[in-house]
């Protein structure tokens, strides 16, 4: 069997994979409403640092690498592990717990009927959950498991008061791409309208509705360097009330997930698509992170079941 156990004697994986653009110098990153791209100086240079990929962003990379979106099914490496499907009163598919952005908590599962109980019902009872009483979290932890597993990996917080004590689980993955050394590249361009270049404002057919010629600004970014930084908490998943095959197995499809983002490259924006470099393991010391094919095999071995999918209807 492929040796996990040595791995969650360890507090953290640290993993970092050295970035560049695919063609040219030039990257798009990601903006913020009312701030636009974050820029911030670094505290040990004074350097000036861009967030090109914010947690959050690529909590969403790394979860679609289990997520087969052209069928709405689980990618094969994942297929024996339960989850929850949401389909409409038509029965066709609809949603699930491994693309809600609450996962577990999604409005669509809540609302959702299972039987004769709604999800809600149903999460609070196999959650153990109850008014005036402390929150059971190695109970917790075995539910989302035996729901879906990967809400483990990617946290996830029942926030509605009608779940007693609204337990919360922080991700245990997190990464973020940024860059070190960069500075704005300007350009622009215009959007022709080849039938009227000026539009017509009084008849309701100005710029606003996508009439005429519209010149635009464009800033991009250069940098003297960009790295994608990806942490495994370990000690996180050590202390859920699993047996030690099932913590092996969270913590092989953490570095599954990785592993298969970075051997796809980051096309994370159309004008955002980065190739990669070395990709170094900074935690533990030396370590190296293992080909997608070990991985599938320790995530293999580790299955001791088919498990299907919880099905539920939503708007019935």
């Amino acid at each position: 069997m492929t040796d996990l156990a040595h791995l969650l004697k360890e507090p953290r994986i640290k993993i970092v994979a050295e970035l560049e653009p695919i063609a040219g110098t030039r990257f798009q990153p990601t903006g913020f409403p009312d701030l636009g791209p974050a820029t911030y100086a670094s505290p040990v240079d004074g350097r000036r640092l861009l967030l090109v990929e914010s947690a959050q962003s690529m909590a969403n990379w790394l979860e679609g690498r289990l997520w087969d979106a052209r069928s709405n099914e689980p990618s094969d490496a994942v297929g024996a592990f339960p989850y929850v499907r949401v389909f409409d009163g038509g029965g066709e598919y609809l949603t699930s717990s491994r693309t809600e952005s609450h996962r577990l908590a999604s409005a669509y599962v809540k609302d959702a009927k299972f039987g004769e109980t709604t999800g809600l019902e149903l999460i609070r009872e196999r959650l153990g959950l109850a008014k005036q009483r402390p929150i059971d979290h190695a109970r917790v932890a075995r539910a989302v498991f035996d729901l879906d597993p990967l809400c483990l990996l990617h946290g996830i917080f029942f926030a509605d008061e009608k779940w007693p004590g609204q337990p919360k689980i922080a991700r245990a993955i997190t990464a973020f791409v940024e860059a070190a050394g960069v500075q704005e590249a300007y350009s622009g361009g215009v959007k022709f309208d080849h039938v009227s270049n000026a539009g017509d404002k009084e008849a309701g057919k100005a710029a606003e509705q996508g009439y005429g010629n519209v010149p635009f600004a464009r800033t991009e970014f250069v940098a003297e360097s960009i790295e994608a930084s990806f942490v495994v908490d370990v000690s996180q998943i050590r202390r859920y009330a699993l047996q030690d095959r099932e913590r092996e197995l969270l913590l092989a499809l953490a570095l599954y997930e990785i592993r298969s983002l970075l051997d796809e490259g980051l096309r994370l924006r159309t004008a955002c698509d980065l190739a990669v470099g070395t990709v170094r393991g900074e935690l533990p010391t030396a370590f190296e992170l293992p080909d997608l094919g070990t991985l599938e095999q320790a995530i293999r071995e580790r299955v001791t079941e088919q498990r299907p999918p919880l099905d539920g209807v939503y708007g019935v």
